[in-house]
């Protein structure tokens, strides 16, 4: 996966972390968890606010 598959990040993340509420999680662990994802295979560096931010609402529309 790269940062640009923000839909497949959020199911991966969601599964992975199924008693967090993404609504609350802070950018940083976000970024760290979607790099230890096992598919995940980007660059971390090429991360940006709005990527994350992109990957934080897809996870709330995932979960809900």
């Amino acid at each position: 996966m790269k940062w640009t598959d923000i839909n497949d990040i959020a199911i991966e993340l969601d599964e992975a972390h199924p008693d967090v509420d993404p609504q609350y999680v802070r950018f940083t662990d976000l970024h760290d968890w979607v790099c230890e994802l096992a598919g995940f295979d980007d660059d971390p560096n090429h991360s940006n606010e709005k990527i994350l931010e992109a990957i934080q609402m897809a996870w709330i529309e995932e979960r809900d």
